[in-house]
């Protein structure tokens, strides 16, 4: 089977979970071909890149709309090799609000649409369904509340886990690091730093960490804190502000940074500072309590008050035994939207993150809760079980393409 398969991944996450993918079908299938949108994992992978589409992630439609004539650019290209002809099928990762383009244009040229990591529809933008319906042909779905929201739409679905848990099982810790990491913080005290995998993000949250980081070294000599950067335009720019602020105040703070090497940071902490995202799922499987944050525009904030339908930002949070199962009255993982004056953010960062250094009863519940969700949830197996799907979607019996023609 000779086939061509055509990715359009948009997130630094869903980067990692498509490379993945690709290799598991290249196991199954090594004469696929693999092309289209994504970033430097896939293209490690064995996929040819056609557009770094992960270097333009973006969030939120102030920050979209000063790049839509940009992205309308990169759906034209989409298109061109669409109508060139020889994609077999579109597989698409997350990253909606441009994804929904790629999908559309593809089903203008009879070209089967398989979505794996989905929008989250059941959680906000509902009123989107019918256009999920109309583009695309089969959802790999990767939490059990998605199998049921689509299937009861009408979508072909399959639930196939989440590949974040693929990335835990199968990712084996540098022990050099690791080693690295205890002789930075030996004691057990020590703080993962987070600050987002987008740019906007880190530019947006950082300094608010960098100032709970300086409230919470104050207050505990012994704490340590391991800042985990995603990029390397990341890591110049967290130490580059910590240098700063430690020149304007005098402060000498105790962080060290790492690039590339969150699993190590996560693994070796007591709890964790985080910006909201799907690390969260990693932080559970490992289970590493975390205060979480998101620092949002007020435009954007008032928006997703109208839109949004659950009351959590935190993916683990959702999942029904997230409950408090111990009548504290918090979630798995505490929370705040941060909106204008950073200060509230900071102090609830600072209180939460500091009770977790303190108080080993509330350290020891945080625990408690997410090995019980990590034992429920995190089971590895998902990339696999896609990978089958895909080639199975892509057999002549399976009646994907013919379907998609007719239509």
């Amino acid at each position: 089977m000779n086939k061509t398969l055509f990715f359009s991944v948009g997130e630094p996450s869903g980067d990692q979970h498509a490379a993945r993918l690709i290799r598991a079908l290249k196991d199954r299938l090594p004469e696929l071909t693999i092309r289209g949108f994504g970033g430097q994992e896939m293209r490690r992978a064995g996929c040819d890149v056609d557009l770094d589409l992960t270097e333009h992630a973006v969030v939120g439609i102030l920050e979209v709309l000063p790049k839509l004539r940009e992205f309308f650019g990169f759906a034209d290209q989409a298109e061109a090799i669409f109508a060139a002809g020889g994609v077999d099928a579109v597989v698409l990762v997350d990253f909606p609000g441009f994804n929904w383009h790629i999908a559309k244009r593809a089903k203008k040229y009879g070209i089967p649409v398989i979505y794996f990591c989905p929008p989250q529809l059941w959680a906000w933008a509902g009123w989107r369904i019918k256009k999920m319906k109309a583009t695309v042909d089969h959802v790999l779905a990767v939490l059990p509340i998605e199998e049921q929201y689509f299937s009861g739409h009408g979508i072909p679905t399959t639930f196939v886990g989440h590949p974040f848990f693929d990335a835990v099982s199968e990712s084996s810790l540098d022990q050099a690091l690791m080693q690295s990491l205890q002789a930075a913080a030996p004691t057990p005290q020590t703080v993962a730093v987070l600050p987002g995998s987008r740019t906007h993000e880190v530019h947006r949250n950082w300094p608010v960490m960098l100032d709970a980081i300086a409230e919470l070294a104050a207050a505990n000599p012994d704490a340590r804190f391991a800042v985990a950067a995603y990029r390397e335009k990341h890591f110049e720019f967290c130490k580059a502000t910590a240098a700063a602020k430690t020149e304007a105040s005098g402060q000498t703070l105790p962080i060290d940074f790492y690039l590339g090497a969150t699993s190590e940071v996560v693994e070796h902490a007591t709890c964790a500072m985080m910006v909201s995202g799907s690390v969260s799922l990693e932080l559970m499987a490992r289970q590493t309590p975390a205060a979480v944050i998101y620092r949002v525009g007020r435009f954007l904030y008032a928006f997703g008050k109208c839109v949004v339908k659950v009351d959590s930002m935190t993916l683990p949070n959702l999942m029904p035994e997230a409950a408090d199962s111990e009548n504290t009255g918090e979630r798995v993982f505490p929370e705040i939207v941060s909106v204008g004056n950073p200060a509230k953010a900071k102090g609830f960062l600072a209180a939460t993150v500091g009770r977790m250094l303190c108080d080993a009863d509330y350290l020891g519940q945080k625990r408690r809760q997410l090995a019980g969700l990590q034992e429920r949830y995190a089971k590895p197996g998902a990339t696999d079980r896609a990978a089958e799907k895909i080639l199975e979607l892509l057999s002549p019996a399976a009646g994907l393409e013919s379907r998609q023609r007719a239509a």
